[in-house]
């Protein structure tokens, strides 16, 4: 018995060895992907005890999948993992660029993290003004001008930035001195659900990523509820988006997100042929000619009322829409210090935008709905 036991036990050995070299940690090197199905811009991959947090594009163009290894305590990782930057989870203080990322914070009741943003007038959430008015977080200047030694004395575990491009000398200044930059890409999603399901982004830096699931869930079933909603409506009304810049009017493309929402409410954009990133310009008299008798004119720009949209150009007086009063704009809500809410709230909440459109092109689906960002213009 011991004669065959023992090669048996050999060959056994030599097989450890083996294995052993491959994986000296001997970790378990598979990952469960956790589920994202709207967003193009970020994957997240969780192992036991850590996470690997991959974004894609942050900024058109980039040509780099920027990796984060989030760590759970002090576990161990596969020795062979390459990433950009390690971050310890969950985190404890962290700084956001965009107001675009506060609601997340909200939402996962993690506001109390935020130590620091750039452009504290900008955010209009009351729940995160409160913390402000206790001076709990810091302003850090302009989001293109960060103020570097005031961010660096917060010591936040993290920073959420997003860039236009890859030649960013404030991240680099904050990455040398050792606080690591997470570039988030929310803003280049084309999709209203895609905006939204970043949430779960923010998720895994606190891990909560069940709990962000659960919110996405319920704010991915709110939309499409009332896009059936907006389906039963028989008549689709014609809609213009945009407004003019000096000399040219500025339309959002027909796979732009705005373009996307007027689609869902079972409306009819004018422009919804169109593809492209960003905005579309064209000159007034083409605008003028193709979309002078739509029905309505929503997200006007700057302008909040008639009285200073005729200021601007008494052109504007040739479209039906401004004729029957049936111009909407978002501008005229806003947070106590001037922000904007629709900047700040609509890429996290498009179900409460889409249930606005509806209300606005078919208000005998949503009587007596009062709408959250768009209001009649003055």
């Amino acid at each position: 018995m011991k004669r065959l036991l023992f090669p048996f036990l050999s060959i056994l050995f030599i097989f450890a060895c083996k294995t052993d070299r491959k994986n000296p940690s001997g970790l378990n090197q598979s990952g469960d992907t956790l589920s994202v199905t709207y967003a193009k811009g970020f994957s997240i991959v969780q192992y036991e005890g850590y996470k690997i947090v991959n974004v894609k594009n942050p900024w058109p163009e980039a040509d780099k999948t920027y990796s984060y290894l989030l760590v759970e305590n002090e576990s161990k990782v596969y020795s062979k993992i390459k990433y950009d930057h390690r971050i310890h989870i969950p985190v404890s203080k962290i700084v956001v660029t965009s107001t675009t990322h506060i609601p997340s914070l909200e939402a996962l009741n993690r506001e109390s993290s935020l130590v620091g943003f750039p452009g504290l007038d900008y955010i209009s959430s009351e729940k995160t003004r409160g913390l402000i008015k206790e001076n709990k977080i810091t302003e850090l200047g302009k989001n293109e001008a960060i103020n570097t030694e005031v961010l660096i004395s917060l010591e936040p575990d993290v920073v959420i930035g997003f860039a236009v491009n890859g030649n960013n000398k404030t991240f680099n200044t904050i990455e040398k001195s050792g606080i690591p930059v997470v570039f988030n890409g929310d803003w280049i999603e084309e999709s209203p659900l895609g905006k939204a399901e970043w949430i779960k982004f923010f998720g895994a830096f606190f891990n909560l990523s069940d709990e962000a699931e659960q919110l996405f869930n319920e704010v991915e079933k709110a939309y499409n509820d009332a896009k059936e909603l907006a389906r039963s409506s028989a008549e689709r009304p014609s809609v213009l988006s945009g407004s003019m810049y000096k000399d040219q009017w500025y339309v959002p493309y027909g796979n732009a997100w705005q373009a996307q929402f007027i689609k869902d409410a079972n409306a009819e954009y004018i422009y919804a042929d169109t593809k492209g990133s960003g905005s579309m310009a064209l000159a007034f008299e083409t605008v003028l000619s193709e979309a002078q008798n739509t029905e309505f004119w929503v997200a006007p720009g700057q302008f909040k009322s008639y009285e200073h949209l005729m200021e601007t150009s008494s052109h504007y007086k040739q479209f039906d829409a401004v004729k029957n009063r049936k111009v909407f704009t978002y501008s005229n809500t806003t947070g106590e210090t001037g922000g904007v809410l629709y900047y700040e709230l609509a890429p996290n909440r498009p179900d409460l935008v889409l249930k606005d459109l509806i209300s606005i092109f078919h208000p005998k689906l949503l009587p007596d709905y009062e709408t959250t960002f768009f209001k009649p213009l003055k």
